[in-house]
């Protein structure tokens, strides 16, 4: 079976659903921002989830992008990415 691919980017992406992941100590966190141009007009304004843990950041990302059938792109500068997630790529310029 194989796995779904995310990419990782630098900054909030005004075309995709952004998975922010960070490290505060020994612990994971995450949130999710959705700007409002990939919400097809649902909403007027860009959202961004309160912090949550990261696995739990990563599925509401995933479901929030199933729903509104958008991508997930991922701002991970910590490498909290767990692979169980699937294959985390930086494209080739």
């Amino acid at each position: 079976m194989s796995k779904n691919r995310f990419e990782q980017v630098d900054e909030t992406q005004p075309d995709a659903i952004t998975l922010s992941l960070w490290k505060e100590g020994d612990e994971s966190f995450g949130k999710v921002y959705c700007p409002a141009g990939v919400t097809a007009g649902r909403v007027a304004i860009d959202l961004t989830t309160e912090r949550g843990t990261a696995k739990d950041a990563f599925r509401h990302a995933i479901s929030l992008a199933n729903e509104l059938k958008a991508a997930v792109e991922v701002m991970d500068p910590a490498s909290v990415w767990d692979s169980e997630w699937g294959t985390l790529y930086r494209p080739i310029d």
